[in-house]
């Protein structure tokens, strides 16, 4: 059981808190990513596991052995970085094979190591290549083939696809998905683009200036996020965050967010009047009204994907995004009518920035 346990961990520069007591539990097995913004801790993180920065409190440990004082070496990990780090001068094979030469594999061990993960990897037909004879995907696979050579532990992953052109990384990223799910190893996965880390995740750990803000499945964080900036991460388009007052009335909850717009939350929420809050809803859970409605955008700009439209515009005095399936006919500077459904509303505490609790909202 290779499971990695995180615990109370802190990290600092002098005065400067760069992580703030992380916690996490990471299954045996299990693809966990490490997400946030630039700044936000998470390769400061990854590399405290690998062992390449220095723990300044907590404890780590690698299936059950407390690694605090570990060498990188001696930690069983593989580590694939963001540039490939291959040596030019060799070919594919003796790249992939380069970490088992100098622990003195034998040489029918290395040869049937890197056999079988050129095998995995696609990459047979170019173990005599050289890296610049590759494309950057092939080349990011002999990075991946030199890390499973090894069979560590656990594989940690530093935002490997970055360099990568668009329609390449969403081909790898199904490939780095597929193979860790064939080979079954504990990894952590470095990245800032939380569309890599929503369709290759099975858990992700969100980060904000070295804190931790949400840990859990993708569509948990999609569907609840515990707080405003979880919501504004996690979704792209971002979620419409409107800010606005409880109002009750006649056993009605609604927000009133200005400019006479209200949106309607049902029956019996028990928030007092006047509570400030911000109302979230997820740009494709609104829909065209099919009558007048009190709720309605101003659209100022559409963009057509083909599979979808976007519509920009204003909600009273907020700003907003729509995203309707399918091609509208819908003129610029048009004022639709809108519907949302009471359960698709999320609703933040406007000064702290935390969530609700469903049992609080219907």
């Amino acid at each position: 059981m290779t499971n990695v346990e995180i615990t109370h961990v802190k990290k600092s520069y002098g005065s400067q808190l760069v992580i703030e007591n992380a916690n996490v539990s990471i299954r045996d097995g299990e693809f966990v990513a490490l997400v946030g913004a630039s700044g936000s801790g998470k390769s400061t993180l990854l590399r405290m596991i690998a062992g390449l920065e220095s723990i300044t409190d907590g404890k780590i440990f690698i299936g059950g052995r407390l690694i605090n004082d570990l060498p990188a070496k001696d930690r069983d990990i593989a580590m694939v970085f963001q540039n490939y780090a291959l040596y030019p001068h060799l070919s594919v094979a003796d790249n992939m094979g380069f970490s088992l030469q100098i622990r003195g594999i034998a040489k029918d061990e290395i040869k049937k190591a890197i056999g079988d993960a050129a095998e995995i990897l696609g990459l047979t037909p170019y173990l005599n290549r050289l890296p610049k004879q590759l494309s950057g995907g092939q080349r990011q696979r002999v990075a991946m083939g030199r890390a499973i050579v090894r069979n560590p532990q656990v594989f940690l992953f530093d935002e490997p696809l970055s360099n990568l052109d668009a329609q390449l990384r969403v081909q790898m990223r199904q490939e780095v998905k597929s193979l860790q799910q064939r080979l079954g190893t504990t990894s952590i996965y470095v990245t800032h683009d939380q569309i890599e880390a929503m369709t290759m995740a099975d858990r992700i750990v969100l980060l904000n200036h070295g804190h931790i803000e949400q840990v859990g499945a993708p569509l948990d964080l999609y569907d609840r996020p515990a707080n405003l900036y979880v919501a504004r991460f996690i979704g792209s388009p971002a979620m419409n965050l409107l800010e606005g007052s409880i109002v009750q009335r006649h056993g009605q909850t609604s927000v009133d967010i200005g400019g006479g717009v209200s949106i309607q939350l049902g029956r019996n929420v028990p928030i007092q009047s006047d509570t400030k809050v911000v109302c979230g809803v997820r740009p494709e859970h609104f829909d065209v009204a099919q009558e007048n409605s009190a709720l309605n955008i101003n659209v100022s700009a559409i963009e057509a994907t083909g599979a979808e439209s976007h519509l920009h515009g204003t909600i009273g005095r907020h700003r907003a995004t729509l995203v309707l399936g399918g091609r509208r006919r819908i003129t610029h500077g048009g004022s639709i009518p809108l519907t949302v459904a009471a359960n698709d509303i999320h609703l933040f505490d406007l000064e702290t920035g935390r969530r609700f609790d469903s049992t609080m909202r219907m």
